[in-house]
């Protein structure tokens, strides 16, 4: 398993370490069955092209809430929500390349408009 550092260009006090889900199991499994979540980690699922279908989630298996960025291709958030656990679906209101996964404390952390930094 692959982990990388996500940086917030506006806050650099927030680093978090997250998951590099890029195959389609390690997308599937995305943050299911885990019984909790570290504040400072999460998963990022990461898509070939911008997409409103292919960055929808789910959150059925998944035990808590979670703060769920869009990211589009520029790595700008292009969308937000605290998702509730085993809730169907969540689709972001604009297309997509990059979900990412976080703890939900990490909610207020975020605006759209905010540019993440990473390397792939």
């Amino acid at each position: 398993m692959k982990l990388i550092e996500i940086d917030h260009s506006q806050k650099p006090s927030c680093p978090v370490l997250v998951k590099y889900c890029n195959n389609f199991c390690s997308k599937a499994l995305g943050l299911m069955f885990r019984k909790d979540l570290a504040k400072n980690s999460g998963a990022l699922l990461v898509e070939r092209s911008e997409s409103k279908i292919n960055t929808s989630i789910h959150m059925l298996f998944v035990n808590f809430d979670l703060t769920v960025l869009w990211l589009d291709k520029n790595r700008v958030v292009v969308d937000k929500v605290l998702a509730k656990k085993w809730l169907p679906f969540y689709f972001p209101k604009k297309p997509a390349q990059y979900v990412l996964e976080l703890h939900q404390s990490k909610f207020p952390d975020y605006e759209i408009g905010d540019v993440l930094e990473f390397e792939e």
